[in-house]
């Protein structure tokens, strides 16, 4: 008998990439559940900031202090203050969220080696996919404050930059927090980037380094004073090409 005429069943290979396809057409649906899900979820949180950070960062160092007082300051000025949930830089911008005014919103990720969320989230949601997490972290930001972190917080500040660099979002605040910790980026950024053409030098202004919470506020208050904090109906048009 050939191949081709045994029944699926005995063919293993074949039968697991039939059942394959199947889990992948259904992940699709799951992804756009969770679309539907987080943005109906988050409707009313705006305006917002998304904060992030290292998730390694102890409660007792200044980087953890600095961010809860960033997000208290955000929070009792009006903001709802979004992270990532988990622990470190995100605790510290939820706990000082949780015990502002304003909403302290945690976009949670469902990763192998599980991430246990902090305990400071009036809004809690929670996310198979880090793309369509990153897409909220963008989807109801004014602003990005960005303290000392890893690849993931390289990886959220690169995006933001992409995003705006491209007309993807509006132009918003990208507020790196900490002169020391990123100075050699932003020396790279400025002779690298910008010295061999790789960005425009205008460019660079897309990036504010700061080192004290109220100048943060202050900076996000500057940025909009002109405009509100709202999206205008031209961006949200935008915003559907994310």
């Amino acid at each position: 008998m050939h191949l081709d005429k045994l029944p699926i069943s005995a063919d293993p290979e074949r039968t697991a990439e039939i059942n394959y396809s199947a889990r992948e057409s259904w992940r699709m649906l799951g992804i756009m559940a969770e679309f539907v899900e987080a943005t109906e979820r988050l409707a009313s949180i705006r305006p917002a900031v998304s904060i992030f950070g290292s998730a390694r960062t102890p409660a007792d160092h200044a980087y953890y202090m600095l961010t809860e007082e960033i997000a208290r300051k955000l929070s009792d000025a009006g903001f709802s203050v979004i992270s990532g949930g988990g622990p470190g830089i995100m605790e510290a911008a939820n706990k000082g969220a949780y015990f502002g005014k304003s909403p302290s919103v945690g976009l949670n990720i469902q990763l192998p080696h599980e991430q246990s969320g902090n305990a400071y989230q009036d809004i809690s949601q929670t996310f198979q996919h880090f793309f369509a997490r990153k897409v909220m972290f963008v989807k109801f930001a004014a602003a990005y404050v960005v303290m000392p972190g890893g690849f993931g917080t390289m990886d959220e500040l690169f995006e933001a930059l992409t995003l705006v660099q491209t007309g993807k979002i509006a132009h918003i605040p990208i507020i790196l927090v900490g002169s020391k910790f990123w100075a050699g980026l932003a020396d790279w950024v400025k002779n690298t980037l910008t010295g061999e053409g790789m960005i425009s030098p205008d460019d660079i202004n897309l990036i504010q380094i700061i080192d004290t919470p109220q100048e943060v506020v202050d900076a996000i208050f500057s940025h909009y004073e002109k405009r509100g904090f709202m999206p205008s109906i031209a961006e949200r048009e935008i915003q559907l090409s994310l």
